[in-house]
């Protein structure tokens, strides 16, 4: 790649979609918000509205005057900037692939990705409710599940496609060594990280979710949450190439600003495990 071929635009849209490949927990967010990102401290107005009351219908009878929703709106900060800056020396570049550069920014974006899922889940402190263990085994890993997916479901959660379970793969492993019929579609199979599913519910496996180490061993924060309770936004502000003036070298650099927000605390799930003899 030459400098003078570099397209800021088609680069920014590259790289959005190579991010959006690598994503797991954001994957998993709700994405739905519009807000112009321009620098970090920025928000994004999250609007919503109140509950519908379901009232009895009486034949022959008026029914009660229309309710007034109650809009609320939240914010959204974007809290998070990092950036990546990387030169590739002429040298290097004349004796290799063309496609170097492009080799280049997927690497970037696998990092910066990465860096937005850590993001993700370290927001597990916000779940509405945890589910611990101390002694995850091959036998208990299931009915674990199963209960973060029945907190879901007493918490007015009707769909269980809407709900992802996202584990380690320390936990992926005994979910699959547990020998049970993980159930998958094509759809499923393709999603990054997706192992299947148990209980209508995808299974995801990603080594972001956060592991802590405590007294006897390492707790695994797992998470069961709907595809709504986290909102994320984000905006890559600038990509730029340029000539380092000491180098020989074509330079790119960008910068990723994002947030998240815990919307729905009661649609998300802390599965709080440690596995056995680990």
């Amino acid at each position: 790649m030459a400098i003078t071929n570099f397209i800021p635009t088609v680069w920014s849209e590259n790289l959005y979609q190579e991010l959006d490949k690598k994503y797991i927990g954001v994957a998993n967010c709700n994405r739905d918000f519009e807000g112009e990102i321009r620098e970090k401290g920025n928000t994004v107005r999250i609007c919503g509205v109140g509950n519908v009351v379901v009232s009895e219908y009486t034949k022959n009878a008026n029914m009660n005057s229309p309710a007034t929703l109650s809009d609320n709106a939240r914010e959204l900060k974007i809290d998070q900037a990092k950036y990546f800056n990387f030169q590739i020396d002429d040298i290097d570049r004349a004796q290799s692939s063309p496609k170097l550069m492009e080799a280049a920014m997927k690497n970037a974006a696998s990092a910066l990705a990465n860096d937005a899922d850590c993001y993700i889940y370290s927001l597990h402190p916000q779940a509405g409710s945890t589910i611990s263990c101390d002694n995850t085994t091959v036998d208990n890993i299931v009915n674990l599940i199963i209960d973060a997916r029945t907190k879901l479901f007493t918490n007015n959660v009707a769909d269980p496609e809407d709900i992802v379970i996202e584990v380690t793969p320390e936990i992926g492993g005994l979910i699959l060594k547990a020998k049970v019929n993980l159930s998958t579609d094509n759809t499923g199979v393709m999603e990054t990280g997706c192992i299947g599913a148990i209980g209508g519910c995808k299974i995801f496996v990603s080594n972001n979710v956060e592991k802590v180490e405590g007294d006897t061993g390492y707790k695994h924060k797992c998470l069961a949450r709907t595809k709504r309770a986290i909102a994320f936004a984000e905006q890559l502000s600038e990509i730029d190439a340029y000539r380092p003036e000491l180098r020989f070298a074509d330079a790119v650099k960008g910068l990723h600003l994002y947030g998240a927000k815990v919307v729905y605390p009661k649609e998300m799930v802390l599965l709080d495990l440690n596995i056995a003899d680990a």
